[in-house]
């Protein structure tokens, strides 16, 4: 329904500080296109995009590529799905957007902004595999309903490694927490050995969030704050 997935589109005051910081935990530059006239960069591990904008918009924005995104708009409007924006013409970048039940972002846009990464799939970052972008809400029902006529098959609740329920899909699995859990979207990274993985980036000089989701081990998981708010979960294992 949605196309391809492009990124996780985030907005940075500094793109500088960023880049460095994504740098720092194992990420990859990726080549972009001239689209935006602000600065504009893209990391990745091979499997996630991670788009830092230097420039305010709805944010963080789960970012899809979708061909004639003009006349693509009516079938989204017919899943029920109302469009927070629309910019469509000849002489612009044809994009549009909403919001799920949540209030997260979703754009589509008519062509991709950056390139396929020069990186093997299998190799990670050192915060490991990433498993999914997991958005907090109170209800998870309402989420379900949204999701799955766009294309993702919810797997049901799961009280492992916290109160979750995983939406999967061909491009990127979703997930929805708890907003006691932590109230913000998280991008969420597994790995058998995340313990050692944690205690190396301690060594590195990486700080790690307080506000790690209660019940998680501080032995074999971790929260990471980006300088722009992005919040990194590293636990030991999804299921």
């Amino acid at each position: 329904m949605l196309g391809k997935f492009h990124e996780i589109s985030i907005e940075t005051r500094d793109i500088a500080e960023s880049v460095a910081f994504y740098e720092r935990l194992g990420f990859s530059h990726v080549g972009t296109t001239d689209t935006w006239q602000y600065p504009y960069g893209v990391m990745t591990d091979g499997k996630l995009y991670v788009g830092l904008h230097q420039f305010k918009f709805p944010s963080p924005a789960i970012t899809y590529v979708h061909p004639d995104v003009a006349a693509y708009a009516h079938v989204i409007e017919k899943q029920g799905v109302e469009l927070a924006w629309r910019r469509t013409g000849d002489d612009a970048f044809n994009e549009l957007g909403f919001f799920d039940p949540s209030g997260q972002a979703v754009r589509l846009q008519e062509a991709p902004t950056h390139f396929s990464a020069d990186r093997e799939r299998g190799e990670t970052s050192l915060c490991g595999d990433f498993a999914e972008f997991s958005l907090p809400s109170g209800d998870f029902e309402p989420m379900r309903a949204f999701w799955e006529p766009l294309g993702f098959v919810a797997i049901g609740e799961n009280e492992t490694p916290y109160v979750r329920m995983s939406m999967t899909s061909d491009h990127i699995d979703l997930a929805v927490h708890r907003p006691r859990t932590l109230e913000a979207p998280m991008l969420v990274f597994a790995a058998s050995d995340m313990g050692e993985r944690i205690e190396r980036l301690r060594t590195m000089g990486q700080e790690f969030s307080d506000d790690l989701p209660r019940g998680l081990d501080p032995r074999h998981s971790g929260l990471i704050e980006a300088p722009e708010g992005t919040a990194l979960l590293l636990v030991n294992a999804i299921e």
